[in-house]
């Protein structure tokens, strides 16, 4: 007995420095490089965009009860919700495998050999097993469990950042596709105008027919481009309903040029990555996951130790099932080495030490991708406000030139070609201005998922 003793002690103290120890994040150098250098503007600061509420970005009143709507009925984010409560349970039933198993198992039987009486019996008896985790199953499970929990409640965090975003990504496309159609309707009626005035022209022969059928061309030009977008809009509104869970219908909303965002954007530093965004803390409890998998894997290679015990009511003689009984108590322990297990054991390490190498690859990749996003999101949105500054120089010079070249036809012979291209591209600065607009926003909305924000 003693050396059986020695023997479990010897070997939980050399399993323990390995299926016992806990987690830690590995050094990645990359973190500290997810970042451009030179940092765009306002990106180096430690104050994340991220920190800011989804409420406290998007203060549009319509946007805001679209997003509260979507939190409360899209599927997706209903779903990952129900992961999570999966989860739980398990992490519960991981932490109760520590408690003795207990069964009540109550047997009766009747045998009757030949030439001889009939024998009755009965045994009213409660049993119970209690693993000892000397060498750290349980508690690896335990773990595994946990992370797996954590690794959950970070998916959930993540459909509801991307919900967050494509909701009010949806929002300003309806708000832009609004401004595209005011624009292209006050063209078409521009048009609409000139082919009057052209018309009248013609009948007092100061202009040609095909002056004329340029300008009813245009106009039916912008008025097809008016359906367009209103097909456009009816699509978005459509795919927007489908998201936050309701029927399909008219989508309220504000204007375009009502919207306002914080001018200067920070970025925080890659360290808070780790923190704030979700598919990245996702990554990384997967992380952990193989690793409490991999030192569970370990901990197959010892003992198993196991104490059973039941205790009862019995009548083992026979006879009547009214004659009287006695007590039965049993107490078992148990000691199970794996000798040979045909390889089992020594494949499912490889395996969970390869899925380990796996998992500590795709979390590194999650913070390479999510710097990118981040670089990309803070170039859009610079790039976006530059060319805003463009598009309106352009604009003003546009329509100075549309209203020059308007006079030089009406009271000279200037070809009417010259005016019909001076309008298109006037028509062409102002769209492409609403465009712009509206990348700039969505250079905010996609900064902000990027960093982590929207939970």
């Amino acid at each position: 007995m003693k050396k059986i003793v020695v023997f479990i002690s010897i070997a939980a103290v050399a399993g323990g420095c390995s299926v016992y120890r806990t987690y830690e994040r590995p050094d990645l150098p990359v973190i500290d490089s997810l970042y451009q250098s030179p940092q765009p503007a306002g990106s180096a600061d430690t104050v994340s965009l991220a920190a800011l509420s989804w409420k406290e970005l998007f203060t549009d009143e319509p946007l805001q009860q679209l997003i509260e709507t979507g939190l409360r009925n899209n599927v997706d984010l209903e779903v990952a919700r129900l992961k999570v409560a999966e989860a739980e349970a398990m992490l519960r039933s991981s932490k109760l495998a520590y408690l003795p198993s207990v069964s009540l198992a109550p047997q009766g039987s009747v045998s009757r050999p030949e030439n001889a009486g009939t024998a009755r019996s009965y045994d009213l008896a409660a049993a119970a097993d209690w693993e000892l985790d000397i060498f750290g199953r349980l508690t690896n499970a335990k773990r595994e469990a946990k992370a797996a929990l954590e690794e959950s409640e970070a998916y959930r965090q993540a459909v509801q950042t991307q919900l967050v975003a494509t909701i009010a990504d949806s929002y300003y496309t309806l708000l832009m596709l609004d401004e595209q159609v005011s624009i292209t309707r006050r063209t078409a009626e521009n048009w609409a105008e000139n082919l009057r005035v052209m018309q009248a022209l013609k009948r007092a022969g100061q202009t040609t027919q095909m002056a004329v059928a340029q300008t009813e061309a245009s106009k039916l030009g912008a008025d097809a481009s008016v359906l367009t977008l209103e097909r456009q809009i009816s699509e978005t509104e459509n795919a927007l309903c489908a998201l936050l869970g309701i029927p399909s219908q008219h989508i309220g909303r504000s204007t375009l040029d009502a919207q306002r965002f914080p001018q200067e954007l920070a970025a925080g530093v890659p360290l808070q990555l780790l923190q704030r965004r979700p598919d990245v803390r996702q990554s990384e409890a997967a992380l952990a996951g193989a690793f409490y998998a991999a030192n569970a894997a370990r901990a197959s290679f010892y003992p198993s130790i196991t104490l059973s015990g039941s205790a009862g009511w019995t009548n083992a003689a026979g006879g009547a099932i009214s004659n009287p009984g006695q007590w039965l108590l049993s107490a078992v322990g148990s000691l199970v080495q794996p000798l040979f297990m045909r390889g089992q054991n020594a494949a499912a390490l490889k395996v969970a030490k390869a899925q380990q190498q796996e998992a500590l690859l795709a979390f590194r990749q999650s913070l390479l991708d999510a710097g990118m996003e981040v670089n990309n999101a803070l170039v859009q949105w610079q790039t976006a406000r530059r060319r805003l500054t463009l598009d309106e120089q352009q604009i003003v010079s546009l329509r100075s030139a549309v209203r020059s070249s308007e006079l030089l036809m009406r009271y000279s012979s200037q070809n009417y070609l010259e005016v019909l291209t001076a309008r298109q591209t006037l028509l062409q600065a102002e769209l492409s201005a609403v465009s712009d607009r509206f990348d700039e926003i969505q250079g905010v909305i996609n900064l902000y998922h990027a960093l982590g924000g929207g939970y």
